[in-house]
């Protein structure tokens, strides 16, 4: 199983006019239907449905980024995982743990890399230790702890 909103499945063919809705969303995911139906040539009710589908398809979220700093998670870290066995069995369950946001398994010194977001540092250990080295399948950890989130954007477009 996959993450939400990720798909193992061949990429949907998109048409240059999915792509500019896209992109639209890109700019102002709260930009309305009508907005964006004018800069792309379509009915209010076409981009609902272009919308819907492209969201049923798994092709895009339209989501609230949040800063979060601002919410009260004053420690974020992306954690680095050497794993035994079956990678894709680990990383399901490394996704089920509320606290970690993103979940990829790679190539090259680590086997995954997992995103978390805690409320302080107090959390983020209690995490590495209780929950995440306790895992089967997990050799060793390596902690990168964010001193500044310097960019995140979420604009690249659809190429």
């Amino acid at each position: 199983m996959s993450a939400p909103g990720r798909s193992t499945a061949k990429p949907m063919q998109l048409d240059a006019v999915s792509k500019k809705i896209i992109e639209q969303l890109q700019v102002d995911g709260r930009r309305s239907y009508a907005e964006i139906g004018k800069a792309v040539g379509l009915s209010e009710a076409a981009v609902r449905q272009r919308v819907q589908k492209l969201t049923d398809a798994g092709v895009m979220q339209v989501v609230a980024v949040t800063d979060p700093m601002q919410l009260g998670f004053t420690r974020q870290a992306m954690i680095g995982i050497r794993a035994s066995g079956d990678t894709r069995v680990l990383a399901e369950k490394l996704s089920e743990i509320p606290a970690i946001d993103y979940v990829v398994l790679t190539a090259g010194s680590f086997d995954l890399l997992a995103e978390v977001v805690c409320e302080d540092d107090e959390e983020l250990i209690a995490l590495l230790n209780s929950q995440i080295r306790n895992l089967d399948g997990v050799l060793s950890t390596e902690t990168f702890v964010y001193l500044k989130l310097h960019k995140q954007f979420y604009n690249w477009g659809t190429r």
